[in-house]
């Protein structure tokens, strides 16, 4: 089988990290609040406390997965467990312990496992991409990418689809991501090829090459400042849905069209930046976005059509930042010869950062302003709500765009563009 064949082997294990992510993100407060009562203020100020876990925590995963490089047939298979394990802990089991607590340890075991995965799978990617020839790292980028986008499609939509069959959806979820993630771990395993490990007197110098470099400097500040916009909505969605669009029982077809619009056009943003080159084409899918969020703001109840609309351009615009910034930051490694792991551990850090910052300020705000989600809100609590879901990420967005276009990049052929 050439390496090309293997790529659908990308996909699934792709689509199994992404339902561990985002989804979980944004299902779980909401489930805590439905379910057990816990409040907006102490949901955030935790997912901020288990954010800034992440942030410490991620360069440390990117030592220990270019420690493990030549065992990663047996580290990546316990990882899924441990992320299975506390999925299935997070869902289907009764807190034996405070609700608050039982959310904190599950999800600080799920976010660990994922990023562990996430840093030796993006890693991985850059010596197969080596294989594939001109081009290499867009085309995996597209496949790798388009599964994860399905996978967050599967997770999104899963919970709410399952709702009309059981009456606990989220146990039933459960079990379907335990029956991926075995499906995954058996075609991704004779991809995991390893490698020689570099050898440091300090784990920290693994990290020394990526931030002695000023282009991958500059795009790690760039992925932060572009993953802050979703860190925003991802966290809002529901409650935008819900209480802005009085939309409820909307939730899971909105998501899924979003998530959707993101998946497909993957292969259409890979085909472009090959021809046209990754910025021009990554910056014309900033600017959709910035316009999807613009609209956004005169949004009001029951506009159903036209936040459709806004979530297929905006899930678009996502699955180019999703496909081409990865794929630009995997090249410049390629280059320059800086540790896989070491460097996506940074680059995870830099978008758990950005989920912290979102999860530490937003949440407490929304409560402040008198917010209260589920129930009839007051005007000015309804257009904080709003602000921040789509005024906050339009002023991110292009910042974001204007570093992106100051930012020289080389092409394939080596050159500055």
């Amino acid at each position: 089988m050439t390496p090309s064949q293997r790529l659908p082997a990308w996909s699934l294990f792709a689509a199994l990290i992404a339902m561990a992510g985002l989804p979980i993100y944004i299902h779980a407060p909401k489930f805590f609040v439905d379910e057990y009562g816990v409040s907006l203020a102490s949901l955030g100020f935790t997912l901020a406390a288990l954010r800034l876990i992440d942030v410490v925590q991620d360069p440390l995963l990117g030592w220990l997965a270019e420690a493990t490089r030549t065992r990663r047939r047996l580290a990546v298979p316990l990882g899924v467990a441990v992320m299975v394990v506390a999925l299935a802990a997070l869902f289907v089991v009764t807190p034996p312990i405070a609700p608050l607590a039982w959310f904190a340890l599950c999800l600080t075991g799920l976010f660990s496992a994922f990023s562990f995965l996430t840093i030796c799978f993006y890693a991985e990617g850059v010596t197969k991409a080596s294989s594939l020839g001109a081009q290499g790292h867009i085309r995996l980028a597209g496949w790798r990418e388009g599964g994860s986008l399905l996978g967050v499609c599967l997770a999104a939509v899963a919970p709410v689809a399952l709702a009309g069959a059981t009456d606990r959806p989220f146990s039933a979820f459960a079990g379907l991501f335990a029956l991926v993630a075995v499906l995954a771990v058996l075609v991704m395993r004779p991809e995991w090829r390893g490698g020689a490990i570099q050898r440091v007197a300090h784990p920290w110098e693994l990290f020394r090459p990526a931030l002695a470099d000023p282009l991958a400097r500059r795009l790690l500040l760039i992925a932060l400042l572009n993953a802050a916009p979703v860190a925003v909505t991802s966290t809002l969605f529901l409650f935008f849905v819900e209480s802005r669009l009085v939309l409820s029982g909307w939730e899971g077809p909105l998501l899924l069209l979003f998530f959707l619009a993101a998946a497909l056009s993957t292969p259409v943003w890979s085909h472009l930046a090959s021809r046209h080159g990754p910025r021009p084409v990554l910056l014309a899918a900033m600017g959709l976005a910035i316009a999807a969020f613009l609209w956004t703001l005169t949004l009001g109840a029951g506009d159903l059509v036209a936040f459709a609309l806004i979530c297929a351009a905006s899930g678009a615009a996502l699955g180019a930042d999703l496909t081409l910034l990865p794929a630009i930051f995997a090249e410049r490694l390629a280059r320059q010869g800086t540790p896989e792991a070491a460097a996506f551990g940074l680059w995870s850090f830099v978008s758990k950062l950005s989920l912290a910052l979102a999860a530490l300020t937003i949440l407490p705000t929304l409560q402040a302003a008198g917010f209260q989600p589920g129930l009839s809100n007051s005007e000015r609590a309804l257009s904080t709500l709003t602000l921040i879901y789509a005024g906050l990420p339009c002023v991110l967005k292009l910042t974001s765009i204007a570093m992106l276009a100051v930012t020289r990049l080389p092409d394939p052929n080596g050159a500055p563009t």
